[in-house]
C-alpha cells in the first residue's frame, strides 16, 4: 500500500507539474489563455478522481524515517518577504509576531510564537510534492489546526479556513491560501514552526507555515500572520481562494 501511494503521489504532482509550470512561474499570458484553464481543470478533476478511488480525504500520507531526510530542504516561492513589518519582526527573532485567528469563530484570539510552541504539538516526516518538479523530505513540528480551531470554536456558518500571509507577489498582490474544513480537522495538517529539529528558517515561511501533507505544495502557505475562518471567498482577492487560484489555478490539490 505504502509502494502504492508513493506512485500515486510522484504521478499526480508530475501531471499538475506538467500543466502548471508556467503558472507558477508567473507567466501571466497563459495563465489568462483558455486552453491552460482547460487542462488545469481537466488534471483537477482526474486528480480528484484518483484520490478519492485510492484512499478518502481522512487517509494519512505517507510519513517517513530520520534516515529519509532530505539532506538540503529548499525553498518554494518568496524566500524573503519584503514586506516592512515583516522585517521589523524577523530581525527580532519573531519575539513580537502574533498570529490572530478570527471570523466566523466564537472566540476570536492572537498567540504568540511562544504560546504556539507551549501547545500539544506534533512531528511528522513527510515528503513536499512541489508542481515545479522537485520533491523533498522534511521534519516537521507544530501545532495541529484541529486545535486552534477548538480554541477559538468555529460558526455553523463556516466552511473554510484562509491564511494570509507576509509576503506581497510581483503584481503586489497579498499572498493567501485557503482549505476546507476535511483538510483543516485532519490530523497531519500543522502550524508548523520547526523544520528538522530546529527553528523554521525564513526561506521556508519562518516563523509558520501550514503543512497541508496530503496536498500539493503550493497549497502549503509560508509567513502566516492570519487565519480567518470564512463562508465563502466572495471578499477575499479575486475569489478563487488562493494567490495562485486567482490567476486560474485549481483550489484542490489533494494528492
Amino acid at each position: 500500500m505504502i509502494g502504492a501511494e508513493h506512485t500515486r503521489r510522484r504521478f499526480l504532482g508530475r501531471l499538475l507539474a506538467g500543466t502548471a509550470a508556467t503558472i507558477l512561474a508567473g507567466c501571466d499570458t497563459a495563465a489568462r489563455s483558455s486552453w491552460v484553464h482547460k487542462v488545469l481543470s481537466i488534471g483537477e478533476r482526474a486528480n480528484s478522481a484518483a484520490q478519492r478511488l485510492v484512499s478518502p480525504r481522512r487517509s494519512m500520507a505517507q510519513e517517513f524515517s530520520p534516515a529519509d531526510v532530505s539532506p538540503q530542504f529548499r525553498s518554494n516561492g518568496t524566500a524573503n518577504p519584503e514586506n516592512p513589518q515583516y522585517q521589523v519582526l524577523a530581525a527580532n527573532r519573531f519575539i513580537d509576531w502574533s498570529l490572530k485567528i478570527d471570523g466566523l469563530v466564537e472566540k476570536p484570539t492572537q498567540l504568540t510564537l511562544k504560546e504556539l510552541r507551549a501547545m500539544t504539538s506534533r512531528t511528522q516526516i513527510t515528503r513536499h510534492d512541489c508542481v515545479e518538479g522537485w520533491s523533498a523530505i522534511g521534519k516537521w513540528t507544530g501545532v495541529p489546526l484541529s486545535a486552534l480551531l477548538d480554541l477559538v470554536t468555529p460558526r455553523p456558518t463556516a466552511r473554510y479556513v484562509v491564511f494570509h500571509c507576509a509576503d506581497a507577489m510581483d503584481d503586489g498582490n497579498q499572498y493567501y491560501e485557503s482549505i476546507d474544513f476535511d483538510d483543516a480537522y485532519h490530523p497531519q495538517t500543522i502550524l508548523a514552526y520547526d523544520l528538522n529539529d530546529a527553528a523554521l528558517p525564513i526561506a521556508n515561511g519562518a516563523p509558520v507555515r501550514i503543512r497541508i501533507e496530503r496536498q500539493l505544495g503550493y497549497k502549503m502557505a509560508k509567513y502566516i500572520m492570519r487565519i480567518e475562518l470564512v463562508e465563502s471567498f466572495a471578499n477575499i482577492g479575486a475569489g478563487g481562494g488562493g494567490y495562485w487560484e486567482d490567476h486560474g489555478y485549481e483550489w484542490y490539490a489533494g494528492i
